[in-house]
């Protein structure tokens, strides 16, 4: 078994497990349903190939939130393609500068694959939606003999420089990480109805999925970084001898 990690970050992001109307709302952190999506678009497969997908959808997700953002609301008009007619607002929510590393477990091989279509995608990958491009490259690595949480521990914080600034002088940081349950804690998890069958627009299927929140503690990269030492009085004793 390998663990692919992602990393997923930009201006935007929305991660919608449900609308209802003209209301799009935003998780807190990037779905499963998502994610897979989003691999399945850089690996050209089809939304009504339901086979081709099942392999994906079958693979263990975690997510590390990193640097949780700012949720935001928007509105948006638009206009009936044929008619011309106006069509009702509507309201759309968004994470704003936000940062999580996903990751999948499952096969070798087919996480080498799905990792070489990151790399060179048939479609380009989107933060949830289209209006929402990645702002750095999406994969992180591969890793070899790993869990979902081994790798989630191992990556090394994605957070912006501004926002570790906030956590300066701890030489740790404590991240939740939500992710799907094994057969050991079952019977601790949350269900969500977030597990992709079927992305075919005219009738998307999910079924339901565990998930557990957790935390790991990652190395604060400045922690590594020591300073000179510095005492304003070295100079008085300079002058004194």
């Amino acid at each position: 078994m390998s663990v692919l990690t992602l990393l997923l970050a930009g201006p935007l992001q929305a991660w919608g497990a449900s609308a209802r109307f003209t209301r799009r709302t935003t998780e807190s952190a990037p779905t499963k349903s998502g994610v897979i999506g989003l691999l399945a678009a850089a690996a050209g497969i089809e939304r009504g190939d339901d086979d081709k997908l099942a392999p994906l959808a079958a693979l263990r997700f975690g997510v590390r939130i990193d640097q949780p953002g700012t949720r935001i609301r928007d509105f948006h008009t638009a206009h009936h393609g044929v008619t011309g007619k106006s069509m009702p607002l509507s309201e759309r929510f968004y994470l704003a500068d936000a940062a999580f590393v996903a990751a999948l477990e499952g096969d070798h091989q087919l996480l080498t694959a799905l990792h070489q279509a990151l790399r060179n995608p048939v479609y380009p990958p989107f933060l949830g939606r289209r209006s929402c491009p990645p702002s750095h490259p999406v994969e992180l690595g591969l890793h070899e003999d790993d869990g979902v949480l081994d790798a989630l521990q191992r990556e090394p914080w994605q957070a912006s420089p501004w926002y570790r600034r906030h956590h300066r002088g701890h030489e740790e940081v404590e991240l939740t990480v939500l992710h799907e349950a094994d057969k050991h804690d079952q019977h601790k998890a949350d269900m969500l109805r977030d597990q992709p069958l079927s992305f075919t627009p005219e009738h998307r299927r999910h079924a339901l999925r565990t998930q557990i929140a957790s935390s790991v503690r990652i190395p604060h990269p400045s922690s590594t970084r020591h300073l000179p030492r510095h005492d304003p009085f070295d100079a008085l004793d300079e002058e004194s001898a």
